[in-house]
């Protein structure tokens, strides 16, 4: 119940305050397994991922959010969970992989961490790891004008026209036997970067 609210309430923020636009929509299956995987720019990605699509998304927030009161209480209840930053986090990959073969739809940060720079970085092996051993597709997603609408440092957020577009859903047939070989995880992080990067062109 409180993930619905908080969507529609972000919904209805974005709508009246951010000219909120979504493209691509079509791009996305509504049924089945799906991992979406956005650019991070703002505190502001999760929820306009979860705007953007008509499913219920579950998505890794950093361990340290989950210690502070009363957020820490709240964020599992809207499809958040944790993850260990740094190095490769088991207990939340397997939590990914979990939701995945239950049919969920789960939100995974290539990139790991927020970037401030307006550039895409290099991928964390993570997303394409989940992917490669699940065989679920990957929509890339680009987020334009969260870091506007939340910039760094900001606390409320503000009028920003935001934008989230919608890639088409890549597979990896070619490399889902080689999710324990580093090139092949590094091979299908660029070609999610490279989603990525046409989107944001």
């Amino acid at each position: 119940m409180l993930y619905w609210i908080g969507r529609e309430l972000f919904r209805l923020f974005f709508q009246v305050f951010c000219g909120w636009r979504v493209v691509g929509a079509e791009n996305c299956p509504r049924t089945g397994p799906l991992i979406l995987a956005p650019n991070h720019i703002s505190y502001l990605d999760p929820p306009a991922v979860g705007c953007a699509v008509p499913q219920p998304v579950w998505f890794m927030a950093k361990h340290e959010l989950f210690k502070i009161p009363v957020l820490g209480t709240v964020l599992p209840r809207v499809h958040a969970f944790p993850v260990h930053r740094g190095a490769p986090d088991r207990p939340a990959l397997r939590r990914a992989e979990a939701l995945l073969h239950e049919g969920k739809t789960v939100v995974l940060f290539p990139e790991g961490a927020r970037r401030f720079d307006g550039r895409l970085g290099d991928p964390e092996p993570g997303v394409a790891f989940v992917a490669l051993r699940t065989r679920v597709p990957v929509v890339p997603v680009a987020l334009v004008g969260t870091d506007r609408a939340l910039p760094r440092h900001s606390v409320l957020p503000r009028p920003a026209r935001v934008e989230a577009r919608l890639g088409r859903p890549i597979t990896f047939p070619d490399l889902y036997d080689r999710h324990g070989d580093r090139s092949g995880l590094d091979e299908a992080g660029r070609r999610i970067m490279a989603g990525l990067r046409d989107l944001l062109n």
